[in-house]
């Protein structure tokens, strides 16, 4: 028996396409032949499939084995494409930046210091006794003089009513003259102590006024100090945003050459993946095989799209950065 089985697959192979033999497959197995691009075609004399490619493909997919074996072998260098060698460094616009942002830092302090000091001396300015200070060293003098003279002029008057009297029968050192000098006298007392009042009344008033005149020079001191340092804030804020948005500009153009540059050594690194994926294809097509996924090359955006994305990110955030900000809420008051 076995005798005679291996005599028929003699008599088989004989009539078997060149390069193929006897061999059991199952249904599973020759649809993957056929995919592979095998026809499956049965031999005339036999009726046995044969699943050989035809004749006018043999060299090219030969061609195609030989590409794709060293195609496939050979072992993908991803440091070509990808890396920190495509990454656009800090431009120096941006240096300057950081650096002038990095200077500015605490550069209001001075100015608060004086704000704080100038600020303090406003205490002295207020209560009952800020006019103090501002009393004229001479008002005393002057009330001392001015009284003075008003007693002379007061006693002038009562020797000319007493000489006046001598010369009326019954009327000097008479009752009529006492009334008369008392009267006087009271009279006198109450101006003298008008006259006084009024000096120290008017004393007081301007010395109010200079020490309400001196607090108000003392505070626009410290606002005006406040002011020159968010004046300074406010220019390096400035200076820090245009040099980061300008810096942010020019790495994001940098950074769109080295991105297209990356692209194209990707693009080269996976084209002989895509050419023989393509080729497949065709040889896959013209034997009636069911084709195989085709490759995609990856997809690749825009590089100053990306990186002008990126630039504005940053750049907004250089102006944020030190975007001066009220340093001090509300204003002073006394």
């Amino acid at each position: 028996m076995a005798t005679k089985i291996l005599e028929a697959k003699k008599i088989l192979e004989q009539y078997a396409p060149a390069g193929e033999f006897l061999a059991y497959i199952s249904k599973e197995e020759a649809e993957i032949l056929k995919s592979l691009g095998a026809s499956g075609t049965p031999v005339e004399e036999t009726g046995i499939p044969s699943f050989q490619l035809p004749s006018y493909l043999e060299d090219t997919a030969k061609d195609y084995a030989t590409q794709a074996t060293a195609a496939y072998k050979t072992e993908l260098q991803p440091s070509t494409f990808m890396g920190p060698q495509f990454v656009a460094g800090e431009d120096p616009l941006q240096t300057k930046a950081i650096d002038a942002a990095q200077a500015g830092i605490g550069a209001y302090a001075p100015y608060l210091a004086k704000a704080e000091t100038a600020q303090a001396g406003l205490g002295a300015l207020t209560g009952p006794t800020a006019y103090q200070p501002f009393m004229s060293p001479y008002q005393q003098d002057v009330i001392d003089t001015s009284l003075t003279e008003f007693d002379r002029q007061s006693q002038m008057r009562q020797q000319q009513m007493q000489d006046a009297a001598v010369g009326v029968p019954g009327a000097f050192g008479g009752g009529r003259e006492g009334v008369q000098q008392a009267e006087y006298q009271a009279g006198s007392d109450r101006n003298r102590q008008m006259l006084q009042a009024g000096m120290l009344q008017q004393g007081f008033g301007q010395a109010q006024t200079a020490a309400q005149r001196a607090f108000q020079n003392q505070q626009a001191i410290a606002q005006g100090q406040l002011g020159l340092g968010q004046a300074k804030m406010a220019g390096i804020g400035a200076d820090v945003g245009a040099y980061g948005q300008m810096g942010s500009l020019r790495q994001a153009q940098t950074q769109a050459g080295l991105t297209a540059q990356q692209q194209m050594k990707q693009a080269q690194a996976y084209e002989p993946y895509g050419r023989l994926g393509a080729w497949g294809q065709g040889i896959t097509g013209l034997t009636g095989g069911v084709a195989a996924a085709q490759y995609q090359q990856p997809q690749q955006a825009s590089p100053w799209s990306s990186a002008l994305s990126t630039a504005l990110g940053v750049g907004g955030l250089y102006q944020k950065m030190f975007n001066p900000q009220p340093m001090f809420g509300g204003s002073l008051g006394r």
